[in-house]
């Protein structure tokens, strides 16, 4: 047994004999870095590791948290202490409850060894290359905003007087800059990004020609004349649409009425181009885990399939006031926190055509490739929304000059029905979340400009 799981298992046994009915406990070790560059030389590079235990005590339906970093056999057992005290003094709720225990295999590759392989010096050779490779690409780039390297190696163990036992590791880590083009009098700014399990999976050469691209491809930039129109989303507008979907898909939204998609299980809320699933298993989601927050294994739940509204995304508590089943779907913050509703990854399904063949079939509209304000111009209740956007104009099927400064505007179950293309090629995205999703085509949708 690790270090990890004998601190849950002393902590589940120190709370019970604290006086808690039943207990459960949350061990994490996480352990990260991040590397700035500016100019051709390292601005900033910190490294920090955490560790800490976070038990929640049940005494009949009072629950009570408490956590602590301290280890050792006294100060766990003060923690577990602290969380019975709190149980005793909370007020009653009917649907408080500890998870149960379920069978969860295992799910190997979710850590990679680069992470720890890899020294500072050069992960942030890899972050200057992103740097360098930008700014090589052409003289029109004239600086970068940022260019970062971080990384996260995990690992999560935890323990219930239930049953409820498990331990994992996971690595994650990410790239990217804003590129800054200058020409037609002003300034244009282009991201590039990767995403993997370790520094090895990360290419600095395309995250650096990604941003110079983007940059450069909005030089001349202007307002485009008001109009409903198709509209293609590239993968990262998408997945931030996304995130903002699964948001609504999560019981602790729709119990509180805040969600578009309320009370509309197996209605029709989407074309049948678009199907999203959460997956909290795939191998490549940055997500993934064989057990959610609370010990429930994770799954692939269907959210929208066959254009109809499949399921919602459950906790323990959501789902117990719902009286139906936990979808593994709980998430924390880390050890200080309580486990809430949240997404995994999410996964748009690819259709069958190509980015072009996208274009082709949009034949005269918008292509949008990044939006600003999206969380704060959404209204959660009806899913009506205003963005700023940016993009390209599409012309006779292919991507023709750059705007900005318009907005795109509609209501999220009318987008959804709307889709009439989804692309072949999908790509996670880490907007709104962990996504995975191809570009979309959007039949018709309002565009406010000049």
């Amino acid at each position: 047994m690790s270090e990890l799981s004998a601190a849950a298992r002393r902590a589940v046994e120190a709370a019970t004999v604290a006086g808690a009915g039943e207990a459960e406990a949350y061990v994490s070790r996480d352990s990260g870095r991040e590397v700035r560059v500016h100019g051709g030389e390292v601005e900033s590079l910190t490294a920090a590791t955490q560790s800490g235990v976070g038990v929640r005590a049940w005494i009949g339906h009072r629950v009570g948290y408490a956590y602590g970093t301290d280890f050792s056999d006294a100060g766990v057992r003060a923690i577990a202490a602290q969380a019975a005290e709190a149980a005793a003094v909370a007020d009653e709720d009917e649907f408080a409850a500890p998870p149960q225990p379920a069978f969860f295999e295992a799910l190997p590759g979710l850590s990679d060894p680069s992470i720890g392989e890899w020294e500072a010096g050069r992960v942030a050779e890899l972050a200057l290359t992103v740097e360098r490779t930008a700014l090589e690409a052409d003289e029109r780039l004239v600086g970068v905003e940022a260019a970062v390297y971080a990384d996260s190696d995990e690992r999560i163990a935890i323990a219930s007087s239930t049953g409820v036992a498990g331990e994992y590791e996971a690595s994650s880590c990410y790239a990217y800059l804003q590129a800054l083009a200058e020409g037609g009098g002003a300034r244009e700014t282009g991201l590039g990004f990767g995403l993997a399990r370790g520094p090895r999976g990360l290419d600095p050469v395309a995250i650096g020609r990604e941003g110079a691209e983007r940059a450069l491809q909005m030089i001349g930039a202007e307002k485009p004349e008001s109009r409903s129109c198709p509209v293609v989303f590239d993968e990262t507008v998408a997945a931030s649409f996304a995130g903002l979907i699964g948001g609504g898909l999560g019981a602790k939204a729709v119990q509180r009425g805040r969600s578009p998609f309320a009370g509309r299980i197996g209605e029709e809320v989407a074309s049948s181009a678009f199907a999203l699933h959460d997956d909290g298993r795939d191998p490549d989601g940055p997500a993934s885990a064989p057990f959610d927050a609370e010990g429930v294994p994770r799954r692939r739940t269907a959210l929208i399939e066959d254009g109809r509204l499949r399921s919602y995304l459950f906790d323990t508590y959501s789902a117990n006031r719902e009286g139906t089943q936990s979808t593994g779907s709980a998430a924390r913050a880390g050890y200080r926190s309580l486990p809430s509703v949240a997404t995994s990854n999410l996964v748009i399904a690819p259709g069958a055509l190509s980015f072009e063949q996208l274009l082709a079939e949009a034949g005269e509209g918008v292509y949008v490739n990044d939006v600003a304000g999206l969380h704060s111009g959404v209204n959660p209740v009806t899913g009506v929304f205003s963005v700023g956007a940016s993009g390209r104009m599409i012309r006779g099927g292919a991507l023709a000059e750059p705007v900005r400064e318009f907005t795109v505007a509609g209501e999220l179950v009318a987008m959804l029905g709307a889709v009439s293309a989804a692309g072949v090629t999908p790509r996670w995205v880490p907007f709104g979340g962990s996504v995975s999703t191809p570009p979309l085509l959007i039949a018709e949708m309002a565009i406010s400009g000049s």
